[in-house]
């Protein structure tokens, strides 16, 4: 009997290993991945010396950036946009590094308060200054000779848990360094 429940037992192995189904339908080719790969779909761009123009009839400062004058990466309606402001320079212990806020940023100032800005879509960025007084006193230096660092992702990759406020983070999820970004100049 126990002869007969091993070769029971050996010939269900051997049955079910000798088994093969369908592999299922073929989908979509996805990205190659790392070493030869179509990465993420991402582009990153600065673009420096904006000023922009007040509106009366907002009480604000704003400016438009028009995608294609700067990039001739495809941009969609479902793509997500970053805008970052370059905020100077610091020093440190390697050497002086670039300082970037993400949008929207307040600044307290002596008349109030105010906070940049911005609203996109697949064909340009208006960015603003926006506040809570007579903005027609704004300083100059908010509002002129202004640097951006523009970052375009994916929509479905923000919905990731990336710290989007690190600049580092973003562009070593995308895969970008620094010497590769392209810097247009206004001026």
């Amino acid at each position: 009997m126990k002869k007969a429940i091993q070769l029971l037992g050996m010939f269900s192995i051997v049955l079910f290993v000798s088994c093969s189904g369908s592999d299922g339908v073929n989908g979509a080719n996805g990205l190659n991945g790392e070493n030869g790969e179509d990465g993420i779909n991402a582009q990153v761009f600065e673009v420096d010396g904006v000023n922009f123009d007040y509106e009366a009839n907002n009480n604000w400062f704003a400016t438009r950036l028009t995608f294609n004058d700067f990039t001739n990466f495809e941009i969609l309606e479902s793509d997500a946009i970053l805008v970052y402001r370059f905020d100077g320079e610091v020093d440190l212990s390697d050497g002086p590094a670039n300082n970037w806020s993400l949008i929207p940023q307040n600044f307290f100032v002596n008349q109030g308060t105010i906070q940049y800005t911005f609203a996109h879509n697949f064909v340009d960025m208006d960015l603003f200054i926006d506040g809570n007084f007579d903005m027609t006193t704004l300083s100059d230096d908010f509002t002129q000779n202004q640097f951006f660092r523009i970052v375009i992702l994916p929509g479905d990759f923000l919905s990731s848990k990336l710290d989007k406020s690190n600049m580092a983070a973003v562009l070593n999820a995308i895969n970008v360094d620094e010497e590769s970004i392209t810097r247009i100049s206004m001026k």
